[in-house]
């Protein structure tokens, strides 16, 4: 073709957008191609190759757009990656190529490697050789970023101005509500509402993730559940009803935090005492900790109570192991083998030894339940944080006060730091105890009957809760029946 018409203009074209909507089916960046294929065949240039960024911005730095590289390559070379010769390059608009003007250097040094290319953007054919063309492109790039931060600017606004409203802010339907993301989806919410009771009663957020996997629940989008997912959607103060900006809670002028407009799930005592939990484990990250994963209720809580030779107790943690098939019971609790440490001299029937201790932590959290909500007192520093608020606002109306001239921007700017620290600390302190004050009204439940339901890490956490060890005595030689008399619990003491 170039043979025939040493005059056809061979054209490269670039489409960009910032964001592919929910669908990602890539419309906008067809569009923009569409629109160009049109132009070019108005005045007979060929596309020898298209360059595409979907769903990536052009205004922030970590963003890397690749194709937009590969083009600053090809632009240098003179060719496409097939061979095909670069006389020109195509934009529906310039801000498609370039809004940081570190880029647009890049690409006019590019551009113009090879004379005589064209230019088309929405304003027409540009002559980017021209003199003065380099400052022009620098002046559009510095409007083009000015007008991002205004809509960024104008978009924080508008997010934090409904949140005060209480209004819902949610690109996706929030799991637990229906797509009107107001009104609660039942089994989701019910879900979400065992997830708490469980997370605070000792579960982890892995077991949470498994039981939703296994009972069918996928996130908004569609996708499985994965641990982080779950994570955050415990943490999300939306569950009892409030705002949040950031892991900020969103406060009116009183300092009260914003209620919003949809159902609630869970109560605000909840909330806190479930991200408290969360935050507690991983060295208070949220993060899975990892470690052993116990198959039986007793490892390691149970020890050997064998008297050795030297009048010494054994006191080796013992080990949970398969019984034999033909035994009554599925799985047994015995000492370890004299090479790994043990006497290898005491076994326990596991179901049996299990029931014992279950009943006897039990009869002891119920003990416990009926006095530990009236342990927990009234939050004691609620004045102190009114006194830090008062003291923040007067600090606030005396600076703006033009008559006041004992409060200058220094004096401000110097104080509000320390005054902010404070609030935030006793904001802080409070939170704790209101989980701490939440948990302990989850205790005063029906022990007994959510025993059951419990899984086993669960269960794990609660008997070691109450129980520092177990001590096993081994019942003698021969088929002996069993002695519960023979399990000793070592209860904690209140610290």
């Amino acid at each position: 073709m170039l043979a025939a018409d040493p005059n056809l203009k061979c054209v490269v074209c670039y489409a960009r957008i910032s964001f592919d909507g929910r669908v990602k089916d890539a419309h906008g960046v067809e569009d923009q191609h569409r629109d160009m294929t049109e132009t070019a065949r108005r005045f007979g240039w060929l596309i020898v190759y298209r360059y595409t960024d979907n769903d990536k911005s052009a205004s922030k730095e970590n963003v890397v757009r690749d194709d937009f590289e590969q083009l600053l390559v090809d632009l240098a070379a003179g060719v496409t990656p097939e061979g095909y010769p670069i006389h020109g390059v195509m934009a529906v608009n310039d801000d498609r190529l370039y809004r940081r003007p570190s880029d647009w250097e890049r690409y006019l040094k590019a551009f113009t490697s090879h004379e005589g290319r064209v230019y088309h953007d929405s304003n027409g054919i540009q002559d980017l050789y021209a003199e003065g063309f380099e400052i022009k492109g620098l002046v559009g790039v510095a409007m083009s970023l000015s007008e991002t931060r205004k809509k960024q600017r104008r978009s924080r606004n508008s997010h934090r101005s409904r949140a005060i409203r209480g209004k819902s802010v949610s690109a996706w339907r929030p799991f637990g509500w229906e797509d009107d993301k107001v009104t609660l989806r039942q089994n989701e919410a019910d879900a979400i509402r065992k997830a708490v009771h469980d997370v605070i009663a000792g579960a982890s957020i892995s077991e949470i993730t498994r039981q939703w996997k296994e009972a069918g629940y996928v996130t908004s989008r569609g996708n499985p559940f994965q641990y982080q997912t779950v994570k955050q959607i415990l943490m999300n103060a939306r569950l009892c009803g409030y705002r949040e900006i950031k892991g900020e809670l969103v406060r009116d002028g009183d300092d009260q935090p914003i209620v919003g407009e949809w159902e609630p799930i869970i109560t605000p005592k909840q909330w806190f005492a479930v991200t408290a939990k969360i935050r507690e484990r991983g060295g208070g990250t949220g993060m899975p900790r990892g470690g052993l994963v116990h198959k039986y209720l007793l490892t390691g809580i149970l020890r050997c109570g064998s008297v050795l030779e030297d009048g010494t107790v054994c006191n080796n943690k013992m080990i949970g192991i398969k019984a034999n098939d033909w035994l009554k019971y599925e799985h047994a609790y015995m000492c370890k083998k004299t090479v790994d440490g043990g006497c290898n001299k005491t076994y326990k029937r596991g179901d049996k030894t299990d029931s014992v201790i279950e009943e006897l932590v039990i009869a002891k959290l119920e003990r416990d339940a009926a006095t530990k909500a009236q342990e927990v007192p009234d939050w004691d520093k609620a004045d102190a944080l009114e006194r830090a608020l008062k003291s923040r606002r007067e600090l606030e109306r005396r600076w703006h006060d033009d008559e006041d001239t004992d409060i200058d921007d220094e004096t401000f700017f110097r104080n509000l730091p320390i005054l902010e620290r404070r609030i935030k600390e006793l904001r802080a302190d409070q939170r704790a105890h209101e989980a701490l004050k939440a948990e302990a009204e989850e205790a005063t439940g029906d022990i007994r009957k959510s025993w059951g339901s419990k899984t086993l890490t669960q269960k794990r956490e609660a008997i070691k809760k109450v129980l520092s060890a177990v001590i096993a005595v081994p019942g003698g030689k021969g088929n002996k029946t069993f002695d519960p008399d023979l399990l000793k619990p070592v209860w904690r003491t209140s610290e």
